[in-house]
C-alpha cells in the first residue's frame, strides 16, 4: 500500500469517527443540562467528557477485537451489525434529531436530575456510544501494524480535543449557528455517516454471504 493510499485511509477514519462522535450535535444537549451550573463547572464538564470520550474509544480500539473473539463474534458479522447501527443513526442525523441508539427519552430526562453529566450520559452513551463504539473497532481491525494502530490513536485523541474545545465553546459556538446551523452541519455529518454505513454493512454482508458478490 503506497503512502497516499494510507493517507487517504486515515483521514477517511478521522472524518468518519468524527461523524458519529459529532461534538456539535452534542452541543444543543449540553446546553440544556449545564444551563444553571457555574462557569468552572462547565468547563470542568467539558474537560471530563473529552477525557471520556478518549478513553472509551482508545479501550474500543485496543481491546475491542479481544472482546469480539471471547464471545465468539465473526468481524465479518460485527462489521455487518455496526454498519446497520451506523445508518440508523445516521438517518436520525439527516432528520436532525437524535437517535434513540444514543440516548433515549426516558434516559434524558434521568441525565436531567445527574450531578454528574460528564461522563453518563455526555461522553456515553451520547458521543462516544455504540456507533462510534463499532467504528473504532472496525478501523482497528483494518489496522495490520501497531504503526497503525498508534496513528489511529493520534485520530481519537485529536477528536477528544476537538470535543473538548467545541463544549469549552459551546455558548458562543449556539448563538453563532443557531439550532438553524447546528442542524446543517448536523445533517452534513449524516450524509458521510450513511455512506460510511453503506460501505461497512456491505462489505460484512459480502464477507458472510460470498454469492452476493
Amino acid at each position: 500500500m503506497g503512502i497516499l493510499p494510507e493517507y487517504i485511509l486515515y483521514e477517511k477514519s478521522l472524518i468518519g469517527i468524527l461523524a458519529v462522535v459529532n461534538p456539535l450535535g452534542a452541543i444543543p444537549i449540553y446546553l440544556s443540562l449545564t444551563g444553571d451550573r457555574t462557569a468552572e463547572e462547565k468547563n470542568t464538564i467539558a474537560r471530563t467528557g473529552a477525557l471520556s470520550v478518549a478513553i472509551i474509544l482508545l479501550v474500543s480500539l485496543w481491546s475491542g477485537e479481544l472482546i469480539l473473539s471471547f464471545f465468539g463474534i465473526s468481524i465479518s458479522a460485527f462489521r455487518a451489525a455496526g454498519g446497520l447501527l451506523i445508518l440508523l443513526m445516521a438517518i436520525s442525523m439527516l432528520h436532525a434529531k437524535q437517535s434513540n441508539v444514543r440516548q433515549n427519552q426516558g434516559e434524558s430526562d434521568e441525565a436531567v436530575e445527574k450531578e454528574n453529566i460528564a461522563v453518563v450520559p455526555l461522553a456515553i452513551p451520547l458521543m462516544a456510544g455504540p456507533g462510534a463504539i463499532s467504528l473504532v473497532i472496525i478501523d482497528a481491525h483494518k489496522a495490520s501494524s501497531l504503526i497503525e494502530k498508534l496513528i489511529l490513536s493520534t485520530d481519537i485523541l485529536l477528536i477528544a480535543a476537538l470535543v473538548w474545545l467545541a463544549l469549552r465553546l459551546a455558548s458562543p459556538i449556539g448563538d453563532k449557528l443557531g439550532t438553524t446551523g447546528l442542524n446543517i452541519a448536523t445533517r452534513i455529518m449524516g450524509l458521510l455517516l450513511a455512506a460510511i454505513a453503506f460501505e461497512m454493512l456491505a462489505a460484512g454482508l459480502v464477507r458472510l454471504m460470498p454469492g452476493l458478490a
